[in-house]
């Protein structure tokens, strides 16, 4: 009798306990993208100079993380996610050096309503609008990225801080967006963001736009708060100086094996004190900043494993000081070959061609600038780079 009960109870515990673990679940995920590129151009203390060189990240951030969800029961759970960014070629930490400096946030979500979070996040131009552009979350990635990566289409910085919200799907349409505390003592608005957008779609159309806007990104002016929603202490600010704002739309339409896309973003800094380029800040200053941002996308698939695109966006740009006014300007264009070796393994071949001109003199704006890579010596540059990416 007693060894009958036990071994009820025991059966009992064992599906009570499977029961609880299908409940929850954490996930390990990552990708690694590599590849050798030519760059036809990059400042040397003796002027221009090629380069050849092994690459990480050329489309994908290489990154692993982990994420999870605990059903809580009445269609809430909760939820997590804590993402590392790194470089595959040394093995360094990049975003800083921070051990998680992609993504770190826990919130709730409701099956019924969305998702509240808060920590280190996306804004909305990342989650809405740069599914619909080539760079970022787009088929041509990183080096596809607009001048300075102006309007984070390419998700180069990230919220601190933030309280954020992502509502279900509404029959295609998709809404939200997040405050990010300064976390400073001495003023609440000193380094703080908000941003707000939404999607929807339909079929072959998706809608895109959003809305952003940071008070004193990087925190460098007195009282310095550099480590508040956009910090510049791990270079997560792309642009520092007074109120940064950024606006824009986009759209795709899908026609059989084709994808055509059009972007339109507006970035505006006031009191701009320095600019990301090449992997560091170089000062600027000046009154005001301004970059818009025009962009034509393709996309065909010309068999299931390999497709064809390519881009093409004018930067039209201005930049005013105290005794003068300039009208820099970026063409840039990159056509991508992509061939899947698996769902889960991929090779490309991709080329991005950029020209500057109307700011000669001003080395962060007259001089051509891809990514992160090292700028050019002039107005002219071009990246031709051929690697192998893997998502697990």
């Amino acid at each position: 009798m007693n060894k009958a009960l036990i071994a009820s109870l025991s059966l009992i515990a064992a599906a009570v306990s499977q029961a609880a673990n299908a409940q929850s679940s954490v996930t390990l995920y990552g990708t690694l993208d590599t590849g050798i590129d030519y760059i036809s151009n990059q400042k040397a203390a003796t002027g221009g100079h090629s380069a050849w060189g092994v690459q990480s990240g050329n489309v994908s951030t290489d990154r692993w993380g982990l994420k999870g969800t605990e059903d809580l029961g009445g269609g809430l759970a909760a939820v997590f996610d804590l993402e590392n960014g790194f470089n595959v070629d040394n093995g360094k930490f990049s975003n800083g050096g921070d051990e998680f400096g992609r993504q770190a946030w826990v919130g709730i979500s409701s099956s019924h309503y969305g998702t509240v979070t808060l920590g280190r996040q996306y804004d909305s131009m990342v989650d809405f609008v740069a599914p619909l552009s080539a760079t970022g979350s787009g088929f041509g990635g990183n080096i596809a990225d607009h001048p300075y990566d102006n309007d984070n289409l390419n998700n180069d910085f990230r919220m601190n801080n933030a309280v954020k919200f992502r509502s279900v799907n509404y029959g295609g349409l998709v809404f939200g967006g997040a405050y990010a505390f300064s976390n400073s003592s001495n003023g609440f608005s000193n380094n703080s963001a908000y941003t707000a957008g939404a999607s929807y779609n339909n079929g072959p159309l998706s809608l895109a736009a959003a809305y952003f806007q940071a008070n004193n990104p990087g925190g460098v002016a007195s009282p310095a708060n550099t480590s508040g929603a956009l910090s510049s202490s791990d270079s997560d600010a792309t642009l520092v100086g007074g109120r940064q704002r950024i606006m824009g739309a986009a759209a795709r339409y899908v026609v059989g094996p084709a994808t055509v896309g059009v972007v339109f973003t507006r970035t505006t800094l006031d009191d701009p004190s320095e600019i990301e380029q090449g992997g560091a800040y170089t000062p600027l200053s000046g009154n005001k900043l301004t970059f818009n941002n025009y962009e034509l996308n393709a996309r065909y698939a010309l068999t299931p494993a390999l497709n064809l695109g390519g881009s093409y966006t004018f930067t039209d740009g201005k930049f005013d000081t105290a005794t003068s006014s300039l009208s820099p300007k970026w063409s840039s264009f990159m056509l991508q070959a992509d061939y899947s070796l698996s769902r889960r393994t991929d090779v490309y071949l991709e080329g991005v061609y950029q020209h500057a001109t109307g700011a000669t003199g001003i080395n962060a704006l007259g001089n051509a600038s891809i990514y992160t890579l090292a700028a050019s010596s002039n107005g002219k540059q071009a990246v031709v780079a051929a690697g192998i990416r893997h998502r697990f």
